[in-house]
C-alpha cells in the first residue's frame, strides 16, 4: 500500500508522486493540437484574456521574463512584443513535447537568443534566487501538484519589486451561469478533444480539474501566504477565468 500522500487528478484521488506523469501524459498527448484546441474551447476568447494580462503586467524593455507552464510560448512572445522587442524571455514546461512545438513557431525565430527553453518543475525552479523581474503562469498552475510550493518557488526566483501575475479558470459567482458554463464544459469541451485532438480523456481531466481549482479570494490567500504583497485579481469574462497579481516586496 502507497504511503503517499493523495491529490486529485481531475475529480480522481490519485497518489502525489504520480500527478506530475499523468499530467504529462496528458500534454503530450495533445501538444500538436494545443494551440488550435484554446481557440476552439473558448471560442478564441483565451486571446483576449491573455491580451488583458499584457495590459495589467504593462512589459516593459530590459525586463526578464519566466513563464512557467508557458507550454508553446504564447505568453512570451506577447510579452515581448508589448517590451517593444527588447525583453528576454525563459520559457519554462514539464513537457518537452510542448516546448518542441514552440520552437517551431516564427515569433521564436524572431526573438533569437532574449529566448530560451527550459524542461522544468513549477515546484523545483532551476535558476538562483532572485533571478526574474516577472513570473507568469498562464493556465498551469492548477495542474502542479503542490501549488503551494509553486507560489513559493515563484517568490523565491523573483527580485525585490517582482510581479508574479497568474491567468487561470476560476469561479463565475452567478450560479445559474456557472451552471450554464458547467453544461458547456462538461458536454462540448471533451466532445472536441475526441474530434480535433483524437483525445476525449485528455480534455475530460481538463475540464474536471477546473473545478477543483481554489476560487478567486481563496486562490488569492495562498498568494499572501507565499510572500507576496499588494495581492489582487480580476475577473475575466463574468469569472470564467481570472488575474491575481502580487508583488515580492
Amino acid at each position: 500500500m502507497s504511503t503517499n500522500r493523495k491529490t486529485h487528478f481531475g475529480f480522481t484521488q490519485v497518489d502525489e508522486a504520480d500527478k506530475a506523469g499523468m499530467v504529462h501524459g496528458v500534454f503530450s498527448s495533445v501538444a500538436s493540437k494545443y494551440d488550435i484546441m484554446n481557440d476552439a474551447m473558448s471560442m478564441g476568447i483565451h486571446r483576449v484574456w491573455k491580451e488583458a494580462m499584457m495590459d495589467w503586467l504593462a512589459p516593459q524593455p530590459g525586463q526578464k521574463l519566466l513563464d512557467v507552464a508557458g507550454g508553446t510560448g504564447d505568453i512570451s512572445f506577447k510579452f515581448n512584443e508589448r517590451a517593444k522587442g527588447q525583453a528576454h524571455a525563459t520559457v519554462l514546461d514539464m513537457t518537452e513535447s510542448m516546448l518542441v512545438e514552440g520552437t517551431r513557431r516564427p515569433e521564436a525565430e524572431a526573438m533569437g537568443e532574449r529566448l530560451d527553453w527550459v524542461v522544468g518543475d513549477a515546484m523545483a525552479l532551476p535558476f538562483k534566487d532572485n533571478s526574474f523581474d516577472v513570473y507568469t503562469i498562464s493556465f498551469g498552475i492548477r495542474n502542479v501538484t503542490r501549488i503551494q510550493d509553486a507560489i513559493n518557488e515563484a517568490y523565491r526566483v523573483l527580485r525585490p519589486g517582482g510581479r508574479f501575475m497568474v491567468l487561470e479558470f476560476s469561479a463565475i459567482p452567478n450560479p445559474a451561469m456557472q451552471w450554464a458554463y458547467d453544461r458547456y464544459s462538461f458536454n462540448v469541451i471533451p466532445k472536441l478533444g475526441e474530434i480535433i485532438a483524437n483525445d476525449r480523456d485528455s480534455y475530460q481531466y481538463l475540464v474536471e480539474s477546473i473545478r477543483k481549482f481554489p476560487k478567486q479570494e481563496p486562490f488569492a490567500e495562498m498568494i499572501r501566504k507565499g510572500g507576496f504583497s499588494n495581492v489582487k485579481y480580476r475577473n475575466l469574462s463574468l469569472g470564467i477565468a481570472a488575474l491575481h497579481s502580487g508583488w515580492k516586496l
